[in-house]
């Protein structure tokens, strides 16, 4: 290895090379600056995951539990159980974009894209949306309300989107 162009030639490579592994890997250890705060991003974490989980089982005791008890979410339940019982399988993916916390008030910003199907023959219905859920909460996080392009109701998105059936009139 030439050195010599940054004036260490009377270093021996090794040396740098051990100095650039440690430079690189750093020190494996690191201090949650503010513990509270993280242990409450990952109860966040988890609501998200437990709702895109039984929403994909279908669990609607498990999706229910994780919404509270208002008005505003009565459609986002009856959407969700017309998912449970038109498909048979549902795969969902969330990826957080931005967790925007003020108090107990939490906006998370999703992209999610996601496949339905009747049963296993069928090719199933791809979609994929931008949402915002917002929970409430500090050690239990609830779902406040929803808004945006939701994957819950896909029932209702594809009997919206199919073309009425053409019938003929006799003349």
């Amino acid at each position: 290895m030439y050195l010599g162009r940054i004036g260490c030639s009377r270093i021996p490579a090794v040396v740098w090379l051990i100095v650039l592994a440690v430079a690189v890997i750093g020190c494996p250890s690191k201090t949650i600056r503010y513990p509270a705060e993280h242990e409450r991003l990952l109860r966040i974490d988890q609501a998200m995951e437990s709702l895109r989980s039984a929403y994909q089982q279908k669990d609607r005791s498990g999706f229910q539990a994780l919404l509270l008890p208002v008005d505003q979410l009565d459609e986002l339940r009856r959407q969700a159980d017309m998912d449970f019982a038109a498909f048979s399988a549902i795969a969902l993916e969330f990826k957080i974009e931005r967790v925007v916390i003020e108090k107990d008030d939490i906006n998370v910003f999703i992209n999610w894209q996601g496949t339905w199907k009747r049963d296993a023959a069928d090719m199933g219905v791809r979609q994929r949306g931008y949402a915002r859920l917002q929970w409430v909460g500090t050690h239990t996080i609830l779902l406040r309300d929803a808004q945006g392009d939701l994957p819950f109701g896909m029932k209702t998105k594809q009997l919206l989107s199919e073309p009425p059936s053409s019938q003929t009139l006799p003349r």
